[in-house]
């Protein structure tokens, strides 16, 4: 279904839009923003999918007891010794 609607643009949006469907790169200025919105509707997807996986992570660390945790010194020990590698360097 498509739906009518007026948009207001910027000068500068207005020109690119009119370059890019004269370029042929898209058919008309519609189908521009019609791109630029389903470009919006994939990186808010992905997004949520990140920020969901985060909280997964979160609420899994969190579980986590505490027996399990290692050591910050023996988490980064690879991390330490190719700074000193590097200064020395």
């Amino acid at each position: 279904m498509t739906v009518k609607t007026t948009l207001s643009f910027t000068d500068r949006h207005h020109q690119f839009l009119r370059e890019q469907v004269e370029k042929g790169i898209y058919a008309t200025a519609s189908a521009s923003v019609a791109a630029a919105i389903e470009q919006m509707i994939q990186d808010e997807e992905a997004r949520q999918v990140m920020l969901s996986a985060l909280a997964d992570e979160v609420r899994s660390r969190a579980s986590t007891p505490r027996e399990a945790y290692v050591a910050e010194d023996e988490a980064f020990a690879g991390v330490f010794a190719d700074i000193e590698v590097a200064e020395e360097g």
